[in-house]
């Protein structure tokens, strides 16, 4: 045999081999791109999924705290309406008993005692009432002029003290009468009742204000 039918036939195995590779290579399955992008559309939906999902929880919170802070308002609202009514309410009360004036004392105002008016002459009645004398009687004008001014209705918001004799608390004087408030003999009887007590005569306690500027 001579080379080149030789070389003919290795050109031609050669070929051959090329051919046959082509062909393997066009049966091998092509790796699968459309099941990959199938998952990785999946994987986003889901993705896409939890984040609304997320995001409806996050709305979700958010009208609850809401809803509570309104509730709270409301609740704050309605106690204040509330409170702002309480306060008309005592404020027109106030007023109210402002204008009708003190209780009228229903007791005897002695001759002795005609100088004086109003509260005064209340207190006077019932000082000698209380078997006190005039004399008395002076000192206890000057007690409660510097105490009250014989004010009725005489208040000191820093400590409570309240009416003509200053009770501290004032509802002290409601022993002698539910209309405290209102009413100069209630008071002036109670403080009477107080200084007897405490001070034996009106002298005697208005001795210890000079000196302790309280009684």
């Amino acid at each position: 045999m001579t080379r080149i039918p030789i070389r003919v036939a290795s050109i031609a195995l050669l070929l051959a081999g090329l051919a046959g590779g082509v062909y393997l290579g066009q049966l091998r399955p092509a790796p699968s791109t459309e099941l990959d992008a199938a998952q990785v559309e999946i994987a986003d939906m889901q993705l896409l999924k939890d984040r609304q999902n997320e995001h409806a929880a996050a709305r979700a919170r958010q009208t609850v705290a809401e809803n509570a802070a309104q509730q709270k308002a409301a609740a704050v609202a309605r106690a204040a309406a509330a409170d702002a009514k309480d306060l008309e309410q005592s404020v027109k009360k106030a007023k109210a008993a402002a204008a009708a004036g003190p209780a009228a004392f229903t007791g005897e105002i002695p001759k002795s005692c005609n100088e004086f008016s109003g509260s005064r002459a209340i207190g006077c009645a019932l000082t000698l009432q209380a078997g006190f004398g005039l004399d008395q009687f002076a000192c206890l004008n000057k007690l409660w002029a510097k105490e009250s001014g014989w004010n009725y209705r005489a208040e000191n918001r820093s400590s409570g003290a309240y009416g003509i004799p200053q009770s501290l608390p004032g509802s002290k004087m409601a022993a002698f009468g539910a209309d405290w408030k209102t009413n100069p003999a209630t008071q002036i009887k109670w403080g009477l009742d107080y200084i007897k007590k405490r001070y034996d005569t009106p002298c005697g306690a208005w001795a210890h204000s000079e000196k302790y500027n309280n009684y």
